[in-house]
């Protein structure tokens, strides 16, 4: 069979995928679909790039893990300008339809959980929305059963001869990344030693923040949304959203700012 543009991409197929569930039906849907499904991709795409990363970092291969890391940063930046598309729909469109949603959430979004606890934020409650035995639990449990890429990151420094010591406290299958200060000791004489290999962490740093910046719009277009209502699913919404900005993936990179 000849390969064409619409059968490599399954065009059809995709084009097939939004189901508005309002009458009529509501015009905003269709948008509200479109976007979170490319989201999803886009998680899709991320969890591809940051194995493939660790798979550099722990060969050592620091000019493949750069153009990796610089594209997932290019990638988060582009998960945050699609807010600005979300945002042109008002509060009064939304609500048109906002009852179709029923109980669903972007909190059940498995994939970012895995996004997540790939990068080191971890904890139980992540893996309550999904049923013990599910493809999603078993996904993000398996997620939490690796190292994280702020260890491999570690590993990586290690094996390019610096004097990373391990964490006073170990990274539990369960717990977010901690701040340690013998780590950061011991990074700033990466960035004092290293040119090379401190632009990795500078990325590392980078990474960080785009996941920052895109919780933090995530938060203002949901308040401009639906104000201080209860999320979709039940969730506490825009007030459980803002409990998790400003809370670093990586501490020790930020920590080290005020001591260069």
């Amino acid at each position: 069979m000849e390969v064409t543009y619409a059968s490599y991409l399954q065009i059809n197929e995709l084009l097939d995928l939004q189901k508005e569930l309002s009458q009529g039906p509501e015009h905003d849907e269709l948008l509200f679909i479109i976007i979170h499904q490319v989201y999803e991709l886009w998680f899709k795409q991320m969890l591809h790039e940051v194995d493939f990363l660790q798979e550099k970092l722990k060969a050592g291969e620091t000019p493949t893990a750069l153009h990796t890391m610089k594209r997932m940063r290019t990638i988060l930046k582009t998960m945050v300008s699609q807010i600005d598309i979300l945002e042109t729909m008002t509060p009064m469109s939304f609500e048109s339809f906002r009852d179709r949603l029923s109980t669903s959430s972007g909190f059940q979004s498995s994939q970012f959980r895995e996004f997540e606890c790939t990068l080191g934020k971890r904890n139980q409650q992540m893996l309550e929305p999904h049923p013990k035995g599910s493809k999603a639990r078993n996904r993000i449990e398996a997620r939490m059963d690796q190292p994280s890429l702020y260890e491999t990151f570690l590993h990586y420094l290690r094996e390019k001869g610096h004097d990373i010591p391990l964490p006073a406290k170990p990274y539990a299958r369960e717990s977010s990344t901690h701040a340690d200060e013998k780590v950061q000791d011991a990074l700033l004489e990466v960035y004092k030693n290293a040119p090379i290999v401190s632009l990795i962490c500078e990325l590392m740093v980078d990474i960080d923040e785009g996941v920052q910046e895109w919780r933090y719009r995530h938060v203002k277009m949901v308040e401009r949304t639906i104000g201080a209502k209860i999320g979709t699913g039940g969730s506490a919404g825009a007030e459980y959203l803002r409990k998790t900005l400003f809370t670093p993936l990586f501490p020790d990179l930020w920590a080290i700012r005020s001591r260069f």
